[in-house]
């Protein structure tokens, strides 16, 4: 599902900024996400922000940021943090984000959504982002849209919210 940010991203020319994460330790970024051509940043940092300072202090008119990408728990949650701290609307795509341990995604997921993060899906913010059936790009998009999501069980995540519209949640 990352992947498929980034095609819209690119569709759509929303700025994209890429880092990794002691990749002479952890590897590179894996080409199955097609990022080959994004500018990309190596860390240590277990947030993006510190290392990304110089780049978002360039952006005075950013008010909003969305994420996507692993660790849930480390990179993605310690990002989103240091990015409200920021005064910025963080949303985070959940399908688009993953973690070795279930159980380390779901507590993060909640730890962001308690914090104020945006929690959505891709296609959902992809429709966002594309506002209208109308706009230049769309056919472009809704064929990206209509590609197989595989399921990566979140649902159990969402039913113990009190969402009404979820079958076996709380009322």
């Amino acid at each position: 599902m990352a992947a498929r940010m980034l095609k819209v991203a690119r569709i759509l020319d929303v700025p994209v900024l890429l880092t990794e994460h002691y990749p002479q330790g952890l590897g590179p970024t894996v080409p199955e996400l097609g990022a080959q051509g994004v500018r990309t940043m190596s860390k240590t940092s277990f947030s993006m922000v510190p290392p990304l300072q110089q780049e978002l202090d360039k952006l005075p008119q950013l008010k909003s940021v969305l994420l996507c990408g692993i660790e849930t728990q480390v990179c993605i949650l310690n990002t989103a943090l240091d990015l409200l701290d920021r005064g910025l609307q963080v949303h985070v795509a959940v399908d688009a984000c993953s973690s070795q341990s279930e159980m380390n995604r779901l507590v993060a997921l909640a730890r962001m959504q308690q914090s104020g993060v945006f929690l959505s899906t891709s296609e959902a913010l992809t429709l966002q982002l594309t506002k209208d059936a109308a706009h230049p790009q769309f056919k472009e998009i809704q064929k990206i849209l209509k590609e197989p999501v595989p399921e990566i069980g979140l649902l159990g995540f969402f039913q113990g919210m009190n969402n009404p519209l979820l079958p076996n949640s709380r009322p």
